[in-house]
């Protein structure tokens, strides 16, 4: 039964996209797992996922954290990787306050730059 939630969950983060995206530039700490964490810059987010710059390979069903600025590390998944850019689900979905909290901060005019 949860494999079958798993899969739903999955279908409606990256395929539905059942949750609205935000562009955005939100710098942050990506780390895979079993491996160091690197700087990165998010390009997008809603409350299932984001995509973000990754200069190394990530493997599609890897775990990995995310921490952005003054939230502590998020749990996801990669659902694909492309040219140093990675696409990820989060393992829960992020609450629409946070989410909403983090756009109306980074929507403004700051620029950060990725390496890639």
């Amino acid at each position: 039964m949860l494999v079958g939630m798993h899969d739903t969950y999955e279908s409606a983060a990256q395929e539905d996209r059942c949750a609205p995206r935000t562009r955005l530039t939100i710098p942050a700490q990506l780390r895979p797992s079993g491996g160091r964490s690197f700087q990165t810059v998010v390009h997008d987010l809603s409350i299932s996922g984001f995509s973000a710059a990754a200069i190394n390979r990530m493997h599609v069903g890897q775990r990995c954290w995310i921490t952005l600025p003054s939230l502590s590390s998020l749990e996801a998944e990669v659902v694909w990787w492309d040219n140093c850019q990675v696409g990820c689900a989060f393992a829960e979905l992020l609450s629409p306050i946070v989410h909403d909290n983090i756009v109306a901060q980074y929507l403004g005019p700051a620029v950060y730059r990725s390496t890639c």
